[in-house]
């Protein structure tokens, strides 16, 4: 018997639905959805424990997998089993959690699993754009303390019209690609890339974005009524203090508030708010510790957010001294690493990004393989955070999530700047060997520097900022900071990351953390990142002005050419021996590839040397070789025949034809070697093709002056070779009729 299923839709009003359904699968979850959009299907569950971690933070755990029987493919590699999550999937989990994290109780910390599983696969439909829609539903039916119903949405715009989740075909011909995430009340995430859209562009996209947001989490509502709203589960509240907590105050915002006041570096000003931290500490008896010491600690952050908070908003200062729109110290070198194909070092303040630049053919691009997606890039950024850019020691247990979120920002930030022309597959690696404060926003500058090194002919520099804001409702006070410190990502309300040129925004991740901010102020922040990020561009720009004219010398040099499609197996060669052959002699890697649409050969030539590829290029030239009517070409004679000289084309070796006796000289040739011999080099006219042997006529003769007095032999007369034939077949008779009479002679006989 099939249960009953609840059921709500959204129309997105374009002619295009999504329903939301529960009641149906996976019932012993705490929740569970299925969200439809055409085909596309999403099955959401969510469960979490009921007894509490000894843990000072949730343990929330969101994961998304997509399933390749849900597009009737089977995974690669030799394992057939879904394995270790891709960087797509791993950047959905990330866009769903930025958003359900903060909507959690502090003191919950009870472990909590969401888990989103693409179970069928649209073309039309994007399913990431559904996954923070399918894990608020889903909590939405569970006993869960969680605030409140949020959605994500992804927005494009084709031809001035915005688009609420449009079709990979439609993002290719957008100008934007934005996810927002919100609640029917604020903005709490935007993350997403732009062909350098204004900020005043940016706002309205999230503003039609939110619009439907709204309607998505109206639906929730009414789909968690109609099944059955559950009480909100109740778990153990920590542990408060309220005298404790005035004690520890009063004991640390003065002190706190001067140490930040005097403007100080990271390491320096970590050591004065330990002592305070200890001094206060100290103040208590060993007993008193193990009761409360865990209060002291969490009071004593209060403490210390609020006094710097304060600082900021009352004098206009911040914990290193600069004022709100500062920008720290910057220093940049190119051309650092001097065996890299381009290398650059971006410096800001406590934050540095060494980035490398390496250059390569269409067999290193990067391939994608998804159920949801198939293709490759050819541009790509990897970013690396290792322990010692922080002052730590701990161990690195592969790429981190982090890791690839940061790298995928960096690189939709500078990938719009590679022109469509690049023959090069460009990776860039970045290494941060120092942080405090926006490792990826140095990425993003370093990137572009060492791009710009390697000779990559980027349309334009692009620059990246990370902000803050630190806003107080109550007396409406709020301030933007610049280039953000570490310490102010964790004490601020909101902290965004935007990269443009000086022409637009190309990309931006923001997280915003307080109820109801008001548009105005997030144009007056991104206004205030784009002064920024124009300072940071100058400093770009003097290190290096331009992209290199060309790539360095020990860099592989790529031409590209096509070659008609009947020609690449003569390229490649029986089992390969050509191609193996052509790249052991000139040192090149030789790449072919077919265009889909032209079916022509794509040849990608890649070499340190120029003489090796114009040696690959005069092979391809050779086996491509069509000679035209009535040009010339020079030959040489490479073999003697009583007829004629089999002749090649010195520009196309491999190449030859016969030149035939007749065609050597005016004058009757008796021996070709009265003429030619072996070796000679000379020009011939190229006259068309011999209709009977479909190959090659060259003349020698058509090239020389006609002798005085020269007659041309008579045409042969067609009319005499009918007759000759009739005769034949007259004398064939004959044969048959003498045959007759002495078969009837013997008979006499």
């Amino acid at each position: 018997m099939i249960p009953k299923v609840f059921r709500e839709v959204i129309d997105l009003g374009d002619g295009r639905e999504i329903s939301i359904e529960t009641g149906k699968l996976a019932k012993q979850a705490h929740g569970a959805v299925v969200v439809q959009s055409g085909k596309c299907m999403i099955l959401c569950t969510v469960v979490s424990n009921y007894e509490q971690k000894d843990l000072d933070f949730l343990p929330l755990t969101v994961d998304y997998r997509e399933k390749f029987a849900a597009s009737g493919r089977y995974p690669g590699g030799f394992f057939k089993r879904e394995a270790r999550p891709s960087d797509g999937e791993v950047l959905t989990m990330r866009l769903v959690d930025r958003v359900l994290r903060p909507l959690f109780p502090k003191d919950y910390h009870s472990e909590t699993q969401v888990m989103i599983q693409l179970m069928s696969h649209d073309e039309d439909v994007m399913p990431d754009a559904m996954a923070g829609l399918a894990a608020s539903a889903a909590i939405q039916l569970s006993d869960f303390p969680f605030e409140c119903a949020i959605s994500e949405a992804r927005v494009g715009r084709v031809n001035g019209e915005f688009i609420i989740n449009p079709t990979r075909a439609q993002l290719e011909g957008s100008d934007i690609d934005m996810m927002i995430g919100a609640s029917a009340d604020s903005v709490m995430m935007v993350e997403g890339e732009m062909k350098e859209i204004s900020e005043e562009e940016m706002t309205e996209a999230i503003k039609f974005a939110h619009e439907h947001i709204k309607v998505q989490c109206a639906a929730q509502l009414r789909l968690a009524e109609a099944f059955g709203k559950k009480e909100t589960r109740e778990y153990p509240a920590e542990r408060e203090d309220a005298d404790l907590e005035k004690k520890v105050y009063d004991m640390a915002y003065d002190k706190v508030y001067a140490i930040a006041q005097a403007g100080s570096a990271k390491h320096e000003r970590s050591a004065a708010f330990s002592e305070i931290k200890d001094s206060i500490k100290a103040t208590f008896s060993e007993e008193e510790l193990a009761d409360f010491g865990e209060l002291v600690s969490k009071y004593y952050r209060k403490a210390e957010k609020s006094a710097v908070r304060d600082l900021t908003l009352n004098e206009g200062l911040r914990l290193d001294g600069r004022k709100t729109s500062d920008i720290r110290p910057i220093w940049c070198e190119v051309d650092y690493l001097p065996s890299v194909h381009g290398s650059a070092i971006f410096t800001r303040g406590e934050t540095q990004a060494l980035a490398t630049v390496t250059l390569g053919t269409s067999r290193e691009a990067n391939k994608i393989d998804m159920p949801s997606y198939e293709g490759e890039e050819t541009f790509y950024l990897h970013y690396n955070f290792p322990p010692f850019c922080t002052g730590e020691a701990r161990p690195i247990r592969g790429t981190s999530r982090r890791e690839v979120g940061h790298g995928n920002l960096a690189q939709r930030a500078l990938k719009g700047m590679v022109p469509a022309d690049c023959p090069y597959t460009v990776r860039v690696v970045s290494e941060v060997l120092e942080s405090n404060g926006s490792s990826s926003m140095a990425t993003v500058c370093a990137g572009t520097m060492a791009m710009m090194d390697a000779g990559i002919q980027m349309k334009k520099p692009v620059s990246g900022i990370a902000m803050g804001l630190i806003s107080d409702s109550a007396s409406g006070k709020y301030a933007v900071l610049s280039d953000i410190l570490g310490d102010e990502d964790h004490l601020g309300d909101m902290d965004f990351k935007v990269t443009g040129t000086a022409d637009g925004i190309t990309a931006c991740q923001m997280d915003i953390k307080v109820k109801g901010l008001g548009y105005e102020i997030l144009v007056a922040a991104l206004k205030q990142a784009r002064d920024g990020r124009l300072h940071i561009l100058d400093k770009l720009t003097e290190a290096i002005a331009a992209p290199r004219e060309d790539v360095k010398p020990y860099a592989p040099k790529m031409v590209t050419v096509r070659i008609p499609n009947e020609y690449i197996g003569a390229l490649i060669g029986p089992g390969g021996k050509v191609i193996q052959e052509l790249q052991k002699v000139t040192g090149c890697t030789i790449v072919i590839n077919e265009d889909p649409v032209t079916e022509e050969g794509i040849v990608e030539i890649l070499g340190t040397g120029q003489e090796g590829i114009d040696a690959v290029l005069a092979k391809i030239d050779s086996l491509t070789f069509k000679p035209e009517v009535g040009s010339v070409y020079e030959v040489k004679v490479i073999k003697m025949l009583d007829f004629g000289a089999v002749v090649e084309y010195t520009d196309a070796p491999g190449n030859e034809t016969l030149l035939h006796v007749s065609e050597l000289a005016w004058e009757r040739t008796e021996n070709v070697t009265d003429v030619v011999n072996m070796g000679d080099v000379f020009d011939v006219k190229f006259i068309g093709f011999d209709p009977r042997t479909k190959k090659d006529k060259v003349s020698r003769k058509a090239l020389l002056p006609k002798p005085e007095g020269y007659k041309e032999r008579p045409p042969r007369d067609d009319s005499r070779s009918g007759s000759r034939d009739r005769d034949n077949r007259g004398r064939d008779n004959r044969g048959r009729d003498d045959r007759n009479s002495r078969d009837r002679d013997r008979k006499r006989d």
